[in-house]
C-alpha cells in the first residue's frame, strides 16, 4: 500500500465575506498543485483512491492533482479530514484501501495523521502542496513544491 498525504495549495486569505472553509486556491496555489502533480507523474506515481477534506480548496488540490495524474476516477470527500477532524477516523477510512492512495488535507492534522500512520506519533509539519509518502508504515520520501523532486527522509 501506498499513501500520498498532501497538504492543500497555498489559498486566498480569510476575509469578512470569505470563510474558511470557502477560502479557495489562489492563482499560486493552482500552479503549484500542477507542477506537483506534473512532477508526481514524472516519478511514475499513480492513483487508485483519492481521499480529501470537504473544505474547497482541499478538493480543487485533490482535483488538480487527480487531473494531472491521470486519476479518473472519483475524488471522494472524508469529513474527518478537515481542519482538527478526528485523526483516527481518517486513520481508519484510509487503512479500507490497499492500493496507491492520495489524501489531501490541512495542518496540523495532516502531519499528525502521517505521525500516527507511520508509528512515530509525531511527523514536521508540511509545507503548502508537500507530498509524503508512505509505503506500508515506512516513509519513503517527500517532494518539495520547490524542489519538485522525490527526496528521501
Amino acid at each position: 500500500m501506498k499513501i500520498y498525504l498532501v497538504r492543500h495549495g497555498h489559498a486566498v486569505d480569510e476575509d469578512r465575506q470569505l470563510s474558511d472553509s470557502e477560502r479557495f486556491l489562489s492563482r499560486k496555489g493552482r500552479k503549484s498543485v500542477r507542477e506537483v502533480g506534473r512532477a508526481l507523474r514524472k516519478a511514475g506515481v499513480t492513483l487508485d483512491v483519492v481521499l480529501t477534506s470537504p473544505l474547497v480548496r482541499a478538493v480543487q488540490t485533490a482535483e488538480l492533482l487527480a487531473e494531472q495524474l491521470g486519476f479518473e476516477g472519483i475524488v471522494q470527500v472524508v469529513p474527518s479530514l478537515q481542519p482538527m477532524g478526528p485523526i483516527e477516523a481518517a486513520q481508519h477510512e484510509i487503512l479500507q484501501h490497499s492500493r496507491s492512495i492520495a489524501v489531501v488535507g490541512h495542518e496540523p492534522s495532516i502531519s499528525a495523521l502521517c505521525g500516527l500512520l507511520c508509528g512515530q506519533g509525531h511527523f514536521p509539519p508540511l509545507r503548502k502542496a508537500q507530498v509524503v509518502c508512505l509505503t506500508g508504515t515506512e516513509v519513503a520520501w517527500t517532494l518539495d513544491p520547490d524542489r519538485l523532486e522525490p527526496q528521501p527522509l
